[in-house]
């Protein structure tokens, strides 16, 4: 099986996933309006919220997406970002690189270069990417370290530069999130209160399911899920905030009988080698979230910890392996009282 079936199994399943648990809890005497889409290939989208006008924005949604991987999508030759890759010096248009640029500074800072855009080499490399990968040597990876690295890009409200025309930078690390906040923030500029805006698993809600007069739910997978079995080791009730998972469910290459994930730490250009199965990242913005549940699957879940002491605005729910093999969790107290363990 080709990683880009992986890849359209694995959000196949998160939809499936979510909405199951959305169905569940639902009642049907109230009325949500539900639609769905795709976008950024073949990424699934679901969006349900209530309206006293019973509008419905799909067609306003689809035309902003579209506009939104115009500027970010890198498999789109003429996006803002593929002319950038392409040239030492790009001046965009469109109002989501600036975003984009300005909150990946932030949290590559916060973290330290754990979340870190300008890894696609690293990438590419080890076969995740568009190109075909192999196992590449310390030699080969020392080449590419020298144009990786986030602090090699500048920008303003408009321009960004590059310190070395070979750094190319990816927000798919971010960018389903980040997609998420875009539409949702267009429902609250609607006046939308109560609101569900899900892309390829990343989740950002506001108010209630009216349906059930309850929170919103939403199922966090099982790490021993597979693409066409998933199951629950948790519900989370969410209200007013955004949450991503990042995790190496489905994302892997077994070479030799090495299993490799996906997760690259951008200081060494290898996968990561530690017990931390998934992070899920509680936050305001699905953007934030997105980006730190890469990082901390780089980080492990002792740094993580620390990172989250330091930073409470921030809330997480870690699944980690034992030295048994069993599977523990950690919760940070902002979300404790909200996750409802299956398992």
């Amino acid at each position: 099986m080709t990683l880009r079936w992986k890849n359209i199994l694995y959000t196949l399943g998160l939809f499936s996933a979510m909405f199951l648990v959305w169905h569940y809890r639902q009642d049907k005497t109230a009325e949500l309006i539900w639609f769905q889409g795709k976008t950024m290939g073949p990424i699934t989208y679901n969006v349900k919220y209530a309206d006293p006008k019973k509008r419905n924005f799909k067609k306003e949604v689809d035309s902003l997406l579209v506009v939104f991987n115009q500027s970010l999508n890198t498999y789109i030759p003429t996006s803002e970002i593929s002319k950038f890759n392409t040239s030492d010096e790009f001046q965009f248009k469109l109002p989501f690189f600036y975003e984009a640029l300005s909150v990946s500074k932030d949290i590559y800072e916060k973290t330290e270069g754990a979340f870190d855009p300008s890894i696609g080499p690293y990438i590419n490399a080890w076969g995740f990417g568009p190109e075909d990968g192999f196992i590449p040597d310390s030699v080969y990876i020392d080449s590419l370290s020298q144009f990786v690295g986030y602090e090699k890009v500048s920008f303003t409200n408009d321009i960004v530069t590059k310190s070395d025309s070979r750094v190319n930078i990816s927000f798919s690390a971010s960018a389903k999130g980040y997609g998420v906040d875009v539409v949702a923030e267009y429902l609250e500029s609607k006046n939308i209160e109560n609101y569900f805006v899900e892309i390829g698993g990343e989740v950002r809600v506001k108010g209630k399911n009216v349906a059930s007069n309850k929170s919103w739910s939403v199922g966090i997978l099982h790490p021993d899920s597979d693409e066409l079995q998933q199951k629950f080791f948790a519900i989370v009730q969410l209200k007013d905030q955004a949450l991503a998972t990042s995790g190496n469910y489905f994302n892997y290459h077994i070479v030799e009988g090495v299993k490799y994930g996906h997760t690259i730490d951008p200081k060494t250009g290898y996968p990561i080698e530690h017990k931390l199965l998934s992070a899920s990242v509680f936050a305001p913005t699905c953007h934030e979230a997105d980006a730190l549940a890469t990082a901390f699957m780089v980080m492990g879940k002792e740094t993580t910890i620390q990172f989250l002491e330091n930073h409470k605005e921030y809330d997480a729910y870690l699944l980690f392996s034992n030295d048994d093999g069993s599977i523990s969790a950690f919760a940070t107290a902002g979300i404790e009282n909200s996750i409802e363990k299956t398992q």
